[in-house]
């Protein structure tokens, strides 16, 4: 699915210079806007598809008190027409953004990477004080500015999370494309068994991203037919107040939409027959690590 065109008026975001970086932009963007579309589209046992416009923050975690400081329509912790609550990620305990930077600095170090690198998430802020994140994406750089890690933060409907924090490797440390898999660990649609891994194919942010995850039956060493695709395309756009209100105008409660959303699609699923799978206990860990050639 092809990215819109934002028109003029786009600006590069202040960034990060990369030498060496052949394959890559020469600059990478810390804080940004990204507008796009969302594809879903189910292939098995019954054939399903929706797509709708779609923002998300790319949020630079060390730039959240500047960014806090300087916008007006964006606040950190508090109530805003657009918000950011360090509670809403990680463990669900970081109360700023030290301390949930210093949670991603842990889970780096305990799956044995570097830390002190630069740290980005990729989620939808909260809208008038409403959040509700299917998947966020942490995009973690190690001390050389290379992308070291990602992590796929998953969200239920039955608020519970699972991360799944996945080094990225080496030969893709520099790609333009990252691809990386996992098997399931938190039940997420009642339309979906736990029997299944998942396959990321990430273009990283720059003035085009993209998110694309695959469900697939079975596990990665015994692998299955595709029952699912999921893709976010986007383009960058600098993150300012008019900005922000302009997305108040074009995605107007957007994050509502979405939850609202998947009850809806969940309905019509089952008026088409679909089978529903019970929904077994949270796994006894909130993180699963994945170290390159581990798949364990």
């Amino acid at each position: 699915m092809s990215a819109p065109d934002l028109g003029a008026g786009g600006q590069l975001p202040t960034g990060r210079e990369l030498p060496g970086a052949k394959t890559r932009l020469a600059v990478e963007p810390g804080s940004a806007i990204y507008r796009g579309r969302v594809m879903h589209q189910r292939l098995q046992p019954l054939r399903h598809r929706l797509d709708y416009r779609m923002f998300s923050l790319l949020l630079d975690i060390d730039e959240l008190p500047a960014l806090d400081a300087r916008l007006r329509w964006f606040s950190l912790g508090r109530f805003n027409l657009f918000s950011f609550r360090p509670t809403d990620h990680g463990d669900g305990n970081a109360r700023d953004a030290s301390a949930l930077r210093a949670l991603i600095d842990a889970r780096l170090a305990q799956a044995g990477l570097p830390t002190g690198g630069r740290i980005r998430l990729l989620t939808m802020p909260r809208l008038l004080g409403y959040a509700f994140n299917p998947l966020s994406v942490w995009f973690c750089d190690g001390p050389d500015g290379e992308l070291q890690a990602m992590v796929y933060e998953v969200n239920n409907t039955f608020d519970q999370r699972h991360s799944y924090l996945i080094e990225v490797a080496p030969a893709q440390r520099q790609a333009a494309v990252v691809e990386q898999c996992s098997d399931k660990q938190l039940y997420v649609s009642p339309f979906l068994g736990m029997a299944m891994h998942y396959r990321f194919r990430i273009e990283p942010p720059r003035e085009h991203l993209s998110i694309g995850v695959s469900v697939h039956e079975g596990s990665q060493q015994a692998p299955g037919a595709c029952v699912l695709n999921a893709r976010l395309d986007a383009l960058r756009a600098p993150l300012t107040d008019a900005a922000l209100l302009r997305l108040l105008v074009t995605h107007p409660l957007l994050t509502l939409k979405v939850l609202v959303g998947i009850h809806w699609e969940a309905l019509r699923l089952w008026l088409k027959g679909a089978r529903l799978h019970q929904r077994p206990e949270p796994p006894d860990r909130a993180l699963t690590v994945i170290r390159h050639n581990d798949t364990t």
